[in-house]
C-alpha cells in the first residue's frame, strides 16, 4: 500500500496522521522538532501548544464547541487528548499542556499504522500522497518548496502576524485585590482570577499600552514589501495585540477582552468598569495567562504596563507577550473543497497555513483531509463533510471565492448555510440560542451518519479494530 506522508507535527498533522490510519491507510509522519526547531516553539513535542491552553468554548450553541464534539464523534486524537489533559476554564476547553502533547504522542506512537520520523522535509514528493500541515511557521526550505507547488498562482502565500499572552506564576500573585469568577457563573463559577479596574486605572493601562515601547518585527517576521524600520504589521483582525486595540480607541478593551458583562464583583455586589482576566494554564493551578494580552510591547515595557495591575506588582513572569509571522495561503484560489492543491493531485494541505484560524480548526483541517487522502489511496469514492455541520462550515470559509481578499478566521456560525426556519420549533425560530442548539443536533446527526459511511472503509485495512 502507497504510505502518506505527512509533514508537520501539530494538532493538524497529529489529526491527519490519526484519521488516516483510522481509515486503514499507512502513514509517515515527519516533525523536524527537536533536532530543528520554529522561532514560536520551545519543546519536542508533538501538538505543542504555542500560545494559548484554550480550545475555547464548549457548549454546542458555541460554533468552536460544536465543532469539537463533531470532532470526538470521529474519534478525534486532539480533542480527546484535550479532555483528558482539561484544567478548570468556566464554559471554555483548556488544557495542561504538556499533558496534552503528551497524550497526543503517546496515541500516535500507539498506532500500528503511523510510523514518526524526526527529520526535517525539504523536497514535497509529489509521486505520493502527502498532507502538507506544517502550521503558520514552516522552515525556510519548506516555504520555499510551498512557494514551486503555487508558484502558478501569483500572490497565492500571504501572511499575517499573531502574538501570545504573558503567562505569570500563581504564588506570585496577590489575590486580594482580585476575585474568583467565571462569566456569568459558567463551569465551576471560580475558574479565573478576575482584576477589577475603576476608571483611572483603567485610563492609566491605555496610557502605558499606547505610549510604551512596542517590539520591532524580526527579519523572519518581516515583510517584503514593508519600510525597514516600519513598525506597521498587517494584523490578523480576530487576535489582535492588546496595545493595537488600545490605540482604536478608548471603550475598544472594555467592549473586548477587558469586558465586565457577567463578572460583578461578589464583595461589592457591583459590576467594575473593567476586569482583566486570569486563566489558569495547567492542572496544578501554577500558572495563569492573561486572558486576551497577545501583546507585541517590548518586555521590559510588558513588566511596567502589567506590573501595575492590582495583584501584579510582584509578579513572576514565566513567559511574556510574544509576536511572531503566520504563513497562509489564498485558499479559496488554491484548494479545492477536499483541501487538494489544484492541480497537484497528490498534495493536500491542512491547519493554519490554510488559514483556519484556531487550534480546533486545525485539528479539523487535518481530520478532513487525513480522511480524504485515505480514501484516494485506498481507492475509495471521495465524500463531502456535511455543509450544515461546522466540518462544512470550516471548508466554507476556505472555499469563500466572494472575497477578494482572503483572510484568517475561526469557526463561525456565519459560515454555516442559512437555515429553514420553517423547520424549526416555535422556541427556536424566537430564540438565537436555542435555533443554533437545533442546528447542532442536526450537525451532529449528519456526522453520525458520516461516521457510519466511514467505518466500513476503516474495515478495508488491516488489522483495523
Amino acid at each position: 500500500m502507497t504510505r502518506i506522508a505527512v509533514i508537520g507535527g501539530g494538532l493538524a498533522g497529529c489529526e491527519a496522521a490519526w484519521q488516516a490510519a483510522l481509515q486503514g491507510a499507512e502513514v509517515d509522519l515527519y516533525e523536524m522538532r527537536p533536532y530543528k526547531s520554529g522561532p514560536a516553539h520551545k519543546t519536542g513535542l508533538l501538538a505543542e501548544l504555542v500560545c494559548s491552553n484554550s480550545l475555547r468554548g464548549a457548549a454546542l450553541e458555541n460554533a468552536v464547541g460544536l465543532l469539537k464534539e463533531e470532532l470526538a464523534r470521529l474519534d478525534s486524537a486532539i480533542v480527546e487528548s484535550a479532555r483528558e489533559s482539561a484544567v478548570p476554564a468556566g464554559g471554555a476547553l483548556a488544557v495542561d499542556r504538556e499533558r496534552f502533547a503528551r497524550a497526543v504522542e503517546a496515541r500516535l506512537l500507539g498506532h500500528p499504522r503511523i510510523a514518526i520520523h524526526r527529520e526535517e522535509v525539504c523536497a514535497i514528493d509529489r509521486t505520493r500522497p502527502a498532507i502538507v500541515a506544517c502550521g503558520p511557521l514552516p522552515s525556510a526550505a519548506l516555504l520555499s518548496e510551498i512557494d514551486s507547488l503555487i508558484a502558478a498562482a501569483p500572490g497565492g502565500r500571504l501572511h499575517y502576524y499573531d502574538a501570545a499572552s504573558p503567562i505569570v506564576a500563581a504564588d506570585s500573585i496577590d489575590e486580594s485585590p482580585m476575585y474568583r469568577k467565571s462569566r456569568y457563573d459558567k463551569g465551576g463559577g471560580d475558574d479565573y482570577l478576575n482584576i477589577p479596574l475603576d476608571a483611572e486605572q483603567y485610563a492609566e493601562l491605555l496610557h502605558d499600552l499606547r505610549t510604551l515601547e512596542r517590539h520591532r518585527p524580526a527579519p523572519f517576521e518581516r515583510d517584503a514589501e514593508m519600510e525597514p524600520a516600519s513598525p506597521r504589521v498587517p494584523y490578523f483582525e480576530g487576535c489582535l495585540p492588546i496595545e493595537e486595540m488600545a490605540d482604536r480607541g478608548d471603550d475598544v478593551l472594555r467592549f473586548g477582552p477587558l469586558k465586565p458583562v457577567g463578572l460583578r464583583d461578589p464583595r461589592t455586589g457591583k459590576t467594575p468598569y473593567a476586569v482583566v482576566q486570569l486563566r489558569k494554564e495547567n492542572a496544578e493551578a501554577t500558572a495563569f495567562n492573561l486572558v486576551g494580552f497577545q501583546t507585541r510591547l517590548s518586555w521590559p515595557a510588558q513588566r511596567q504596563a502589567f506590573g501595575k495591575l492590582p495583584g501584579l506588582q510582584k509578579a513572576e513572569w514565566l513567559r511574556l507577550g510574544v509576536m511572531h509571522r503566520n504563513t497562509f495561503v489564498d485558499s479559496p484560489r488554491l484548494l479545492d473543497p477536499q483541501l487538494r492543491l489544484r492541480g497537484t493531485p497528490n498534495v493536500w494541505l491542512a491547519g493554519q497555513i490554510t488559514g483556519a484560524e484556531g487550534y480546533v480548526e486545525a485539528a479539523a483541517c487535518g481530520a478532513m483531509a487525513g480522511i480524504h487522502a485515505a480514501r484516494a489511496v485506498l481507492g475509495l469514492a471521495p465524500l463531502q463533510f456535511p455543509r450544515g455541520s461546522a466540518f462544512g462550515a470550516v471548508v466554507a470559509h476556505l472555499q469563500n471565492t466572494q472575497t477578494p481578499d482572503f483572510q484568517p478566521s475561526n469557526v463561525t456560525w456565519g459560515a454555516f448555510p442559512v437555515p429553514d426556519a420553517g423547520g424549526f420549533p416555535a422556541a427556536a425560530k424566537r430564540d438565537k440560542r436555542e435555533r443554533r442548539r437545533q442546528m447542532a443536533e442536526r450537525a451532529l446527526a449528519a456526522i453520525d451518519r458520516l461516521r457510519s459511511e466511514l467505518r466500513p472503509a476503516a474495515a478495508c485495512g488491516a488489522g483495523v479494530a
